[in-house]
């Protein structure tokens, strides 16, 4: 038979270990489930939205399902990358915006506003992501130099490989919003 004082002894040990052990349990579960359901909302790498027939939401990977192009751009201090993405006007077309010879006329007014995931935004004309306007169309990038982007530039980054310094260039693009230049 154990004494009374080496039972409560044991029962608080148990304690110690129970609460602890269930707590662990349970928060790793919970950790699992709120993981899945972050993976969920964060397959979405891009939305398109505003003045669009087809509002989209897409992944990475649906975006690897474009035509792929690759253009050549120098970072801020002279080094020259190779990224690797998608037209910004295919993208564009398939959520409904008017592009390529039928841009004329008021949606010449149209404007692409950028938005990125640390709040810094940029806004281009529709026109100017054209490739009947442009030379050099940019693109929405997945990869630089043949690997993904670092997670401090990507996972997308619209490239403007047409300007001379990369200030309108966007780290971790999440949205384009197509709008109307209204009075």
């Amino acid at each position: 038979m154990i004494p009374q004082a080496s039972k409560t002894i044991l029962m608080m040990k148990l304690r110690y270990i129970t609460l602890p052990l269930i707590l662990l349990f349970f928060g790793l579960g919970q950790s699992n489930a709120l993981s899945a359901q972050n993976n969920t909302t964060t397959n979405i790498a891009l939305q398109i939205k505003g003045e669009v027939l087809t509002p989209l939401n897409l992944t990475i990977k649906q975006l690897k399902e474009y035509p792929t192009h690759q253009v050549d751009v120098k970072d801020k201090n002279g080094k020259s990358h190779r990224y690797t993405g998608v037209y910004v006007q295919d993208v564009l077309t398939k959520a409904g915006v008017t592009t390529g010879h039928d841009l004329k006329g008021e949606n010449l007014t149209k404007y692409v506003l950028a938005d990125c995931a640390d709040g810094y935004q940029v806004l281009y004309s529709l026109a100017e992501l054209d490739s009947s306007f442009t030379a050099h169309p940019p693109i929405i990038a997945y990869q630089m130099d043949g690997q993904p982007l670092f997670q401090s530039k990507g996972p997308l980054r619209m490239v403007m490989p047409q300007d001379k310094k990369p200030a309108r260039d966007c780290f971790q693009l999440k949205s384009l919003s197509v709008h109307f230049a209204k009075e």
